[in-house]
């Protein structure tokens, strides 16, 4: 956006990478913020500028403007008028509503926002600096996991015979061996399954920008083999890695497999072998991070491999407790 936009042409000239949430949604600024040009200037500059992850802008936008719209209700139209304990109001209505971390992100949201308005000197201080979210305290992950011999059943129980089938197969393998996020995996082009001392390696592109490499493990090896030399997508190395099939064919497309698409095929997979499990997309990261910390891995070698920032991340996808629960739960011989 240039120094010399008009304010009321800036939706229009918001960069791409914005177009997440759309320019218009963006061009409908919350009142609160379009009464002053310098204010609605700067809040169309945070979301194009400062939200990188396309998620977590759309989340943050819907926070603001939910915000915006409970000060206009209440009488307060000017960011001036805003005070700590406005904001304090008004996480604890939500708190009513809304689960302890929703009203965080709700926090963050505005709070993130207003540390961008003062910088800009649009405000003197931040309302929601001093503001205190809900305690909440998370020691385990609540998602769903297989067990080892519900893992091997599933791989085994995909018929190896179409091309879909081990498209299938390869990408749950890949997930489960690699720990990576069903969004690195969709992202996958050919180029991405490489040879490096004579080993079969993965790159995949993570949250952030970040590049992460691993080696595969014999199984998924075998799988991925299978599937690029019958699916023929090693001929086009900047092609998608995992495609879509065409309408009732069985043959793949060019385009690339949706993360709602996985999931569908997860479900399907899992249902067809018996898997009574609500399992989703995660459920492979956490099963692979389980798995390999039940047979003597390391946490902290587990967090490379899954390429977290923290090994507290880590430690929520270890489901190790969920045996030793169940084992002691048996021994209520009634």
């Amino acid at each position: 956006m240039r120094r010399d936009s008009v304010p009321g042409r800036a939706a229009a000239r918001v960069p791409a990478r914005a177009a997440p949430i759309g320019a218009a949604t963006l061009a409908r600024v919350p009142q609160l913020f379009a009464s002053r040009p310098d204010a609605a200037k700067r809040f169309l500059e945070f979301f194009a500028a400062q939200i990188r992850n396309p998620n977590t802008r759309k989340a943050y936008f819907r926070a603001v403007s939910r915000f915006a719209g409970w000060c206009e209700l209440n009488g307060l139209t000017e960011l001036v008028d805003l005070e700590p304990v406005h904001a304090a109001a008004y996480v604890e209505q939500l708190g009513k509503r809304l689960a302890p971390p929703s009203v965080k992100q709700h926090l963050a949201a505005i709070r993130m926002l207003c540390d961008w308005l003062v910088v800009g000197q649009v405000i003197a201080t931040n309302p929601a600096a001093p503001v205190r979210g809900p305690r909440h305290v998370v020691r385990k992950g609540k998602t769903p996991v297989l067990t080892a011999e519900e893992a091997r059943t599933l791989l085994d129980s995909i018929p190896g015979d179409t091309v879909v089938g081990m498209r299938d197969r390869a990408l749950i393998a890949l997930m489960v061996y690699t720990f990576a996020r069903v969004g690195a995996v969709i992202k996958m082009r050919s180029e991405d399954v490489y040879v490096q001392g004579r080993r079969t390696w993965v790159r995949l592109h993570e949250k952030g920008g970040k590049r992460h490499e691993m080696p595969c493990h014999h199984s998924l090896d075998t799988y991925l083999a299978e599937y690029i030399e019958a699916a023929g997508v090693g001929d086009d190395p900047k092609g998608w890695l995992f495609r879509s099939p065409r309408a009732r064919s069985g043959k793949l497309n060019g385009n690339p497999l949706s993360q709602s698409d996985a999931y569908r095929m997860i479900r399907r997979r899992a249902l067809a072998a018996g898997i009574r499990t609500q399992i989703g997309n995660h459920t492979f990261r956490a099963t692979g991070i389980t798995e390999y910390l039940r047979n003597g891995g390391k946490l902290e070698i587990a967090q490379r491999m899954a390429n977290h920032e923290s090994a507290r991340t880590t430690g929520l996808y270890d489901r190790r407790d969920d045996q030793v629960s169940l084992d002691e739960v048996e021994r209520i011989l009634i």
